[in-house]
């Protein structure tokens, strides 16, 4: 407005028109670019949600797999929280590498780079867990993570999801970059009464228990995995020794 008071007393013009290109000419071109959101399926790559002291953004995870040695690289300004999370990540996904068809000496010929973009600013929190596994497992097995689909939860050992927190200003995140679904832990549904109406018409909220879930939904070409194959718990057998006992009782 002072600008154009400047305007209408050195130049006498009476009428302005504000738009997208007088908005520009008054102060200048832009000073904060979008973040730009892949636009396909990509490999190694995934969308995560981070809270932030002035609302939520998106947090895109990248993984890079090469052979090598084992060693594991954590770049991006990772907070000791969230390179705790990774560790746990590979962990889960080495214990479960045959029912999730990884080869199972990854951790000793592969070596893994994760990388959290935008790397002079500080990032950490307990909600990055299950991003960076997804993220793993994609460049891992070379299937395309869905670009169109964002994640929190941490992660642990046994790939259960954790409950997290700031799920409000994360969906707002995800609404305002296009995001058309977003995976939550199932402890987190009854926080969906606190997120705003118009996200949730436009958003799809999935809540999940367990990291199998997560792949099933997140990754192409990816099977759902039962809960006893992830368990490792042989039904074949559980069968086999139930039909003995039954013959036993009779």
């Amino acid at each position: 407005m002072r600008k154009c008071a400047v305007e209408k007393l050195t130049e006498g013009t009476e009428v302005f028109k504000i738009d997208e290109k007088e908005v520009e000419r008054f102060l200048g071109h832009k000073k904060f670019i979008p973040d730009s959101l892949a636009k396909m399926d990509e490999i190694g790559i995934v969308n995560g949600l981070a809270w932030t002291s002035v609302g939520g953004e998106i947090l895109p995870i990248e993984v890079a797999v090469m052979e090598g040695t084992g060693k594991i690289e954590l770049t991006g300004s990772l907070g000791d929280v969230m390179q705790e999370s990774a560790k746990t990540a590979i962990t889960c996904i080495r214990s479960h590498a045959a029912v999730l068809g990884v080869d199972s000496d990854f951790y000793k010929n592969k070596d893994i780079h994760i990388h959290a973009p935008e790397g002079a600013v500080p990032k950490d929190g307990p909600s990055a867990g299950i991003t960076m596994a997804t993220a793993i497992y994609s460049a891992l097995t070379l299937k395309p993570a869905r670009h169109d689909i964002a994640m929190t939860g941490e992660i642990t050992l046994r790939g259960n999801v954790l409950p997290i927190g700031g799920l409000k200003e994360k969906s707002m995140a995800a609404f305002k970059n296009g995001i058309t679904t977003v995976i939550i832990p199932k402890d987190n549904e009854p926080d969906l009464e606190d997120v705003d109406k118009a996200v949730l018409e436009k958003v799809k909220f999935i809540p999940v228990r367990n990291f199998s879930e997560v792949v099933a939904l997140a990754v192409n070409n990816t099977v759902r995995i039962t809960d006893n194959q992830w368990n490792g718990i042989d039904m074949t057998a559980v069968r086999s020794a139930t039909k003995t006992v039954n013959a036993v009782k009779q």
